[in-house]
């Protein structure tokens, strides 16, 4: 009876499971003997019980038929960057397939900004009818803790549908730089301190807040060299002015192939297949031991969308996210297509969200 509520097609009539019938002019007249103070009590409670009955039945009846309709018009999903990039491709990536499943076009709306907060506010003041998505992604823990002031609340505004993908950071140095392996990097640093100079993007960013994280973590005294950028991050580490750089692989794997960039470990917890020689930072161990960083991102919709809804994108998404086409066009950007439930992508993002507070309160980093 549970799946036919959920289907819409509970039949109007009384059953084993529910005492009272569904058709509403019923909620009338109850409404009606309620009034009459000449009732006895027992009429009024059974009169109550069917009001309420019919009530909740209703309900869950349009529950499950906005469910078993959805989608009805276009998608849109929001994503707070760029055109071109790992996390737009993605999105597009999934979008396609979303779209040829679901039967209706899949937009992708790009709104880079600060933060994402640009995107953030539009889906977040959208219809929660699970028409309109938002792209949530490492940085949007970030966000939570970094700025002052964000237009809407990261947790209470939105409801996660999964997580699409994850991505590696990689500790990196010049191929002709002074470091060949991360235990020489290391020995550097603990001998050296303050002398060992690590950029990356700027300040708040994943990355930069990573190399924070692994400094607090091995007990280090490095500077850590914000730039605008990958691309400033990489002339810098190749012109000599760094001596080492933390960023997403997926951007940097040009540099590796071609012999210009060495990647030193990974920050995951563990190694990534097309680089199967470069060890992740926990196999250093003593406080690297269980060291873990990683940057992901997933989808989401407005709070207060219909939970069938959610389960319905959920459902389809993990479908796409598991065929080999999808995985394989991922792979080939150095991303790991990984699928959660609405509740797994909910604990990665409030876990997120505690894990960057903390370090940003630590690196002392000024909000925004």
């Amino acid at each position: 009876m549970l799946d036919d509520v959920a289907a819409g097609s509970v039949p109007h009539s009384r059953s084993r499971y529910s005492p009272c019938p569904l058709p509403v002019r019923w909620v009338f007249a109850s409404a009606v003997f309620l009034e009459s103070p000449m009732l006895p009590l027992s009429l009024l409670r059974r009169n109550l019980a069917k009001g309420l009955c019919v009530v909740v039945s209703s309900l869950v009846l349009a529950s499950g038929a906005g469910a078993q309709n959805f989608p009805t018009k276009a998608l849109k999903i929001v994503v707070p960057n760029a055109a071109g990039g790992a996390a737009d491709i993605t999105a597009r990536t999934v979008g396609q397939k979303l779209s040829e499943a679901l039967g209706q076009s899949v937009v992708i709306e790009n709104k880079p900004s600060a933060g994402g907060v640009v995107a953030g506010e539009q889906v977040a003041r959208a219809e929660a009818d699970g028409h309109t998505l938002l792209l949530i992604s490492s940085g949007t823990a970030v966000s939570a803790s970094l700025f002052k002031a964000l237009p809407f609340d990261t947790i209470k505004d939105f409801t996660p549908v999964t997580k699409l993908a994850s991505f590696d950071l990689v500790l990196a140095v010049s191929e002709t730089g002074r470091f060949k392996t991360i235990a020489e990097l290391l020995a550097y640093a603990r001998a050296n301190p303050g002398k060992l100079n690590v950029g990356t993007p700027q300040i708040g960013t994943t990355q930069n807040l990573a190399a924070e994280l692994f400094a607090s973590t091995a007990g280090l005294s490095i500077q850590i060299v914000p730039f605008n950028g990958t691309p400033p991050v990489i002339n810098a580490l190749r012109g000599g002015e760094i001596d080492a750089m933390v960023d997403i692989l997926g951007p940097l794997m040009p540099q590796v192939q071609s012999k210009a960039l060495r990647p030193l470990a990974l920050m995951g917890d563990k190694r990534f297949p097309g680089l199967p020689d470069v060890p992740v930072l926990r196999e250093s161990g003593a406080t690297l031991a269980n060291f873990n960083v990683a940057s992901w991102n997933g989808l989401a919709v407005p709070a207060k969308t219909p939970r069938e809804v959610v389960l319905k994108l959920n459902r389809e998404i993990q479908t796409i996210l598991n065929a080999p086409d999808v995985k394989k066009r991922l792979s080939d950007l150095n991303v790991i297509a990984q699928g959660s439930t609405p509740e797994g992508a909910a604990d990665i993002l409030n876990a997120d969200i505690r894990r960057w507070a903390e370090v940003i309160a630590r690196a002392k980093i000024e909000k925004q």
